[in-house]
This record gives structure tokens, sequence and C-alpha cells, in this order.
């Protein structure tokens, strides 16, 4: 599904990755975990092409084999939510046109860009499964943060992707619009489809989710099976703070030692 070889990328004038690689397949649910500043978001924005990587040899981003394919046309593979999208939408833009814009790229939905019938269907389901069917009317800045981010979910759904790729997803979510996220979250993987979360919150990694990637300073400081990155051990390495880690029923917790 995604694959990167040596990779350099640069923020302005910082580098934030240097030949940095990471396969993923199509099918898994993986999670980058790490601290502010790891280069989380960087990497995720390779991947939806918002960032280049440095031209060298032997250097490239594949999505799905492709490494020209535009995202746009990739859109019934790949579902995006993101803060930064989540910030791009005016105040005044229905939830209704939110979801519906999904099905042309754009931000919010314009006099040229007019859906057919049956999307607007679609939208308006969607806007039911992710328990925003009351909301559809209202105005994009009267919706509390959850809603704003269980919108743009509705709105990675509306091509049914393979695939949705999550900017940390709960953060600055209350706790019952976390839980209402999670789930959501979880019955997408439980449907069959792949899933990439960028997270420095251990408990926004859902039990669904089998291969964690640990990201510090723009590097790999371990990958491989959840139970097997995720330790103790690992994590104090990570946040250079002691920490002890628990796990219930597929949910890991993590604890100052």
């Amino acid at each position: 599904m995604i694959e990167i070889q040596d990779v350099t990328v640069f923020r302005q004038q910082t580098r934030v990755l240097e030949n940095f690689s990471l396969q993923i397949k199509a099918g898994e649910k993986v999670a980058l975990l790490g601290p502010n500043g790891a280069g989380k978001s960087t990497l995720l924005k390779l991947i939806c092409r918002e960032l280049y990587p440095v031209v060298k040899p032997d250097s490239f981003v594949r999505l799905y084999g492709s490494e020209r394919a535009p995202i746009w046309e990739l859109r019934s593979q790949l579902g995006l939510v993101s803060a930064d999208l989540q910030d791009d939408y005016t105040p005044y833009t229905r939830a209704l046109d939110v979801v519906v814009s999904g099905f042309f790229g754009s931000i919010g939905r314009h006099d040229h860009l007019q859906p057919e019938p049956q999307q607007i269907e679609t939208a308006q389901r969607l806007l039911e499964t992710v328990g925003m069917a009351e909301q559809a009317e209202q105005m994009y800045q009267r919706l509390s943060t959850g809603q704003k981010r269980r919108l743009l979910l509705a709105r990675a759904l509306v091509h049914e992707p393979d695939a949705l790729i999550l900017d940390e997803p709960a953060s600055g979510l209350d706790m019952g619009a976390s839980f209402q996220m999670l789930q959501l979250m979880r019955s997408f993987c439980q449907a069959g489809g792949s899933m990439l979360i960028a997270t420095h919150h251990i408990d926004e990694i859902i039990p669904e989710i089998e291969r964690v990637v640990l990201l510090q300073n723009g590097k790999i400081l371990a990958d491989g099976p959840k139970a097997e990155v995720l330790t103790g051990a690992n994590l104090s390495s990570l946040y250079n703070t002691e920490l002890a880690v628990t796990e219930r029923n597929g949910w890991y917790r993590v604890w100052h030692e």
C-alpha cells in the first residue's frame, strides 16, 4: 500500500526525515507513535503528497505501486482525516456540504461543483453512520471539535476507501467524543479496512491495530507487533522518562514510574 525508500524531507529549513524507509502492506493496521516533533505529521504529509522528498537516486514514495499518481486519483483507496484539514473549512459551510465536498476533493462545496442526487444520499447516510444526521444543516462554526472530526471521517468515507489515514484522530476531543471516534475507527477496521494513524497518545491505539512504529527525531526507534513494541523500556526511551505499560482487552495504558 505504502512504500517509502531512503527519503530525506525538509520542512522549510529543517530536515525532519533523513534516509527514511518504511513499508505498509494493504490490509495492515498500523500506528505511528511518538512525541511532538518526532516526524509523524511530516510522514503523513509525505504520504498524502503535501510534501515531497529531496530528489536523489533510488529514493521514492509509492502509493499502491505508483510514484506519480496525484492523491485525488487515489481517493477511492485512501481517506484522510487531519487537524489541518479540519482547520481549512470556512465557518459558514454546512455540515452536509463538508461531507459532499469529499466527492470532489475540495474544501467545501462550490457552485461549479454540483453533486448528483446519489452523492447527496450517500453523504446523508454517512452523516447518520457517524451520528451527525441531526446536524446536517448546522454551520461548521457551531459544531464542537468532536463533531467536526466525525464530519471529516464521513467525508473521508464517501468513496468507500480501502484505507484511512488519521492524524491524531482523538486530539482535542472530550472523553465521550473520543470514545465515539475510536469506535468508528474500530468499525472500519473490523470491516476489513486498512488504517494508518499518527498519535502521541497510546490510548488512541485501538485493539484492531496490529503493528506499531515508534518515531523519534525523524527515525524509527522500533517497528513490529504491538505487544513487542509497546513495552515500558521502549516507551521510556521514546519519551525520555521512566514509564510502565499495562494491557487490558487489547487496550494499552502507560504509567509514570
